[in-house]
């Protein structure tokens, strides 16, 4: 069966809404934005930040959040955010950068079974983040 999801439209689905979870929970407990704003700045709604905050969203956080290079982008993208240094653009360009990243060292990637399933299969034995 022919399958065209492509690999960046697999990464926004799944690992995208765990790293927004990651750069919305520093600015709510780091830096003292409000749900609301950090929603804006993240060009989402409150519902979402919430969630991702709750971990009702976002769910591959934990298997993201260990690697620490996801830490170091979620983090900087965090603060350029909070101190007004990133515009969108920035900050979209750092998780396409972060993206490569993971794809490169095998850390994300379309395996044959995760392909059927439409899923995108995040490496747990990848020895390049640990």
């Amino acid at each position: 069966m022919l399958n065209l999801r492509v690999p960046c439209e697999l990464v926004v689905r799944y690992v995208l809404p765990a790293f927004r979870s990651l750069v919305a929970e520093e600015l709510v407990k780091n830096y003292g934005f409000s749900q609301v704003v950090a929603a804006e700045k993240l060009g989402t709604t409150q519902a979402t930040v919430s969630h991702y905050i709750h971990l009702k969203r976002g769910k591959r956080i934990r298997q993201l959040e260990s690697i620490p290079f996801v830490q170091f982008t979620s983090s900087e993208v965090a603060r350029g955010i909070a101190t007004g240094e990133f515009s969108t653009i920035d900050a979209m360009l750092m998780f396409c950068k972060l993206c490569s990243v993971l794809r490169e060292k095998g850390v994300i990637h379309n395996s044959a079974c995760a392909r059927e399933k439409n899923n995108v299969y995040i490496s747990e034995d990848s020895e390049e983040f640990k």
